[in-house]
Order: structure tokens, then C-alpha cells, then sequence
């Protein structure tokens, strides 16, 4: 169904196992960052963007199968988008109540992926009617969610690495 797409969803999906990847190796670098103290932003922050590359992982691989139906595709796809909007949908409203979160994280770690995986619903409901539109509208939304996800991982990352020279400044003083 998606056979023209295949090195797109190849390569997006690349693109999110890697990252995935890198996550965990800097997660681990600076482990020391992540204390009980701080379980709220890491849940906040640090879990959503896991959460989201491991769904363009998904869409990738889903995408990739080259037996769908449209109804097939559209409930897999559908499932997961479920899913991705509830879980968006909880993380706003930490964004929101937390009082940890400025305008630009709110826009990129809430609004954004909730934007992204209305996309992929829609994908999975015109999957039945409008197969061409359906696959515009799927490419976009899993690229609205990588891309945005990699500011995401850098903003993480940045945060991080302050935490961790604050730290080496409050010992050596």
C-alpha cells in the first residue's frame, strides 16, 4: 500500500531507532542529573521524548509492512494515534499544572506531538477513502513528530548538561 513510501519509512524509521539509541547512551552519561528530587520534570520531559521516537519507530515499521490492507493499516495506525493523544493529552496537562514548563515547551513537548498524532488518526481514517491524501498526511505528521522530538532530545539534553556544570560549581565552592 505504501510501496512508493518505502525509503521514506525506512529512513525515518532509521532516524528514530538511532536517536532512541543516543538517548539512552546520554541518559546514562548523565545519570547523575536524574534524582528523586527531580522524578516530576524527568516524567515531564525526559519520558515523552522516549515515548514519541519509539512511536515514529512504530509507524515506521507498520508502515514498512508490505501486506495492509487499508483497513488493516488504518486500525493499526488508528491504535496507535489513540495512544499517542492520550498520552500528549496527559503530558499537557503536567505541562500546564506543573508550572515547570515555559511557552516554547508547552508548544514543542505538548500542543505539537498532540498536533502529530491527530495527523496520523486522520492518516488512519483516510486510509479508507483517499489512499494518495491519506499517505501525504501520514508523512507529515510522523515528520512533525521526529522533528519536533529532536528539538525536544537537544532541549533535554542542553537542560542536563546545566544541571550538571551547576552541580560542579555548588561541590566546588
Amino acid at each position: 500500500m505504501l510501496e512508493r513510501w518505502h525509503e521514506f519509512y525506512a529512513l525515518i524509521g532509521t532516524a528514530a531507532a538511532a536517536l532512541i539509541a543516543l538517548l539512552f547512551v546520554a541518559v546514562s552519561i548523565g545519570v547523575g542529573v536524574l534524582s528523586r528530587e527531580r522524578h516530576g520534570p524527568t516524567r515531564t520531559y525526559m519520558s515523552p521524548v522516549a515515548f514519541h521516537f519509539a512511536a515514529v519507530l512504530f509507524v515506521a515499521a507498520v508502515a514498512l509492512v508490505p501486506s495492509h490492507t487499508p483497513a488493516s493499516l488504518g486500525l493499526l495506525l488508528g491504535g496507535a494515534a489513540v495512544v499517542g493523544i492520550v498520552y500528549a493529552a496527559f503530558i499537557i496537562r503536567r505541562l500546564l499544572t506543573d508550572n515547570i514548563a515555559d511557552l516554547p515547551d508547552r508548544l514543542a513537548y505538548g500542543l505539537a506531538p498532540l498536533v502529530a498524532y491527530g495527523g496520523v488518526l486522520a492518516a488512519s481514517l483516510l486510509f479508507q477513502e483517499r489512499p494518495e491524501r491519506a499517505a501525504d498526511v501520514l508523512a507529515a505528521a510522523v515528520l512533525l513528530l521526529l522533528t519536533v522530538n529532536m528539538r525536544n532530545a537537544w532541549d533535554l539534553l542542553l537542560a542536563m548538561a546545566r544541571r550538571r556544570s551547576q552541580s560542579r560549581q555548588d561541590g566546588a565552592e
